[in-house]
């Protein structure tokens, strides 16, 4: 992580830099903006992505929606109004209002399960113990913030192209607020606040990160900080206050205001709480199996935890992990704090300071326990926010395959794609358990453009169908099958670099939906079947891969759906798995299966088409 800022001959072809700006945003200006597609490229694109799914029949009432979506003077007038929000100067980024309301503000279910993602940590060996462990990671993570605060964080690219950072404003010192009719979000000033706070025992302390001269604490400071924390909070489990954050947003909002009208040293808790760096939660739960680590992780007890803000775990084991807010960023700017954490920790590169001696810390002031003052009513809103989790958690469950059969290195001598490959085994899996293709999500960042957030990759096509029924066919040949599989290969490489540029199906009919006025007829488009079956996602699948994260995941989108997110490494392929009980370990095994036969078939592929070519001096010299 270069913290030096780049020359000013340095920008990208195409970029400008902004000397005002510190290197984390000085290409933000200069991003382009998110495109508009055209209603001719969606509607195309559309019917694509729709035709696995239907018979001929019910296509053709779709392809009659699509031709009247195709010829409308109503739906030429939305893109009209659609363009026009994009040219707007004032506009950045067309769907970024929209869909933060939509997809996360405006969004009512509870963040946990629905919304929430989690990181498990790559185990540290060196380290056993939970303060220990909580304070490197503590202290790992206080540079990237000094980068991240003042801007000298180096921004990501793609191909050489930067990416938009200004999400990264969220990772520290923010919170989101229950509100009605939509939430909102706050960015506090870190250094009037440079505190963390820990929970323990669903109760919250805070603790300084610097000493009263202004010094940073050192490792074993934050260590013996950590170990007062977990002595005061003792065996016995407060009022969980923090349960309120997993309740309905609509049903928090009225907490809340229950909880401030209670006593004014709520107000002030809640806003050293909502201020912190970040919350470290140090639960006494004590994970091994990487189904159990990754439940904690995901959802925990329900108690010992504050959703709202971005949240590190760590166990009495000296495991740990990560559960991220996602209101304000995606995956990919968190998993880039957590890899810089786990690796600059494991590289050996942190200043951990001095180590620990009997009299470390004793002349820091003692951890402040951030009471409340709670009456009946309250008692009551934190009663129903435990039975309301407790019900909604247990109707779920969670699987991890962790596929050790082969990963990216074996995929490339194939020379395809590790993403299509995974993808693809996911649509077999689903064939095999269901007879048809799976309606799939698959997340594509588009942080190319100004404020970009996401796109939708439609995974199942007619290919990935074509090739999954062959896989099933036992008549059918695997060079026929092989020829197959690289043709849904090719295409999902082609709708994945659609997503990336702005350029699917998805955000551009949210968008139109979105320019309707109130009376105006809805198109037929949306009234279509297609249109609501095509758009429920029962796979909602993403790929993070690190080295330094041993799982990773969310819950399912749809009742009837699975989350499904996966990492691919050097040799192995890792999903995870969560449903609302909807034969989660059925879905695994498959998924095992898939992987397994696509290897082999590609394997019998390869070695026939060796065999035909040294029989064949003119193909062997090719």
């Amino acid at each position: 992580m270069k913290s030096s800022a780049p020359a000013k001959s340095d920008a990208p072809p195409g970029y400008t830099a902004d000397p005002s700006k510190g290197p984390m945003l000085r290409y933000e200006a200069s991003l382009p903006r998110l495109p508009v597609p055209t209603i001719s490229s969606t509607a195309h694109k559309y019917l694509e992505t729709v035709r696995p799914h239907f018979d001929d029949a019910k296509f053709a009432k779709t392809q009659a929606a699509v031709k009247d979506f195709l010829e409308s003077a109503h739906v030429a007038e939305l893109q009209r109004r659609l363009e026009a929000r994009a040219a707007d100067p004032s506009v950045k980024n067309w769907i970024i209002d929209w869909w933060n309301d939509a997809a996360y503000m405006g969004y009512r279910d509870p963040v946990v399960v629905y919304v929430s993602y989690f990181y498990v940590h790559l185990d540290d060996p060196r380290i056993r113990d939970q303060a220990r462990r909580a304070a490197t990671l503590i202290k790992a993570m206080l540079p990237f913030r000094e980068m991240v605060e003042t801007q000298q964080l180096q921004p990501e690219t793609v191909k050489g192209m930067p990416l938009s950072m200004d999400s990264y404003r969220w990772m520290f010192h923010s919170c989101r607020y229950p509100a009605k009719p939509s939430d909102t979000a706050r960015k506090f000033d870190p250094k009037e606040h440079n505190h963390v706070v820990f929970v323990r025992q669903n109760k919250f302390y805070e603790v300084a990160l610097t000493t009263s001269e202004g010094r940073e604490l050192t490792a074993a400071e934050l260590e013996a900080q950590i170990d007062r924390v977990i002595l005061k909070a003792g065996e016995d489990k407060a009022i969980p206050v923090g349960a309120l954050t997993s309740e309905n947003r609509d049903n928090w909002a009225d907490a809340r205001e229950a909880l401030l009208a209670a006593s004014p040293i709520n107000a002030e808790t809640l806003s050293r709480i909502e201020s912190a760096m970040t919350i470290v939660c140090l639960d006494d739960a004590m994970p091994v199996t990487r189904e159990d680590k990754s439940w904690e992780c995901w959802v925990g007890d329900g108690r010992n935890r504050w959703y709202d803000k971005h949240q590190f775990i760590v166990f009495q084991n000296g495991k740990s992990g990560f559960l991220g807010e996602h209101s304000c960023m995606d995956g990919t700017p968190t998993l880039r704090l957590n890899e810089f954490i786990l690796a600059s920790l494991a590289a050996g590169k942190v200043d951990l300071g001095p180590a620990r001696e009997p009299n470390t810390g004793k002349d820091l002031p003692e951890p402040k326990e951030l009471k409340f003052d709670l009456n009946d009513k309250v008692k009551g809103y934190i009663q129903q926010a435990e039975k309301n989790f407790d019900d909604l958690v247990s109707k779920h469950d969670l699987h991890v395959l962790h596929y050790e059969g082969y990963g990216k290195e074996y995929i490339k001598k194939f020379k395809a794609s590790p993403d299509a490959w995974a993808q693809l085994v996911k649509q077999l899996a689903f064939h095999k358990m269901f007879g048809r293709p799976g309606v799939c999500y698959e997340s594509c960042q588009t942080r190319k453009y100004q404020l970009g957030r996401t796109e939708v990759i439609r995974s199942a096509s007619n290919e990935s169908k074509a090739w999954a029924e062959a896989m099933l066919n036992p008549h059918e040949t695997d060079e026929n099958r092989a020829a197959l599989f690289r043709k849904a290969v090719s295409r999902h490489l082609q709708y994945a670099a659609w997503a990336a540029d702005g350029q699917g199906v998805d955000r551009h009919l949210f968008g139109l939906k979105k320019c309707l006025k109130e009376g105006e007829p809805l198109p037929e488009i949306y009234k279509d079947e297609a249109f609501s079956r095509t758009s429920h996602w029962e796979l909602s699948t993403s790929q993070l891969s690190s080295p330094f994260i041993d799982g990773w995941g969310y819950g399912e989108v749809v009742p009837d759906g699975y989350g499904l997110s996966y990492a691919i490494g050097d040799n192995y392929i890792r999903w995870t798995i969560t449903s609302l009980k909807r034969r989660t370990a059925e879905l695994k095994h498959y998924l095992a299966e898939a992987a397994t036969e696509t290897r082999a078939m590609m394997e019998r592929a390869a070695a026939a088409a060796e065999k035909k070519n040294a029989g064949d001096p003119a193909r062997s010299k090719l």
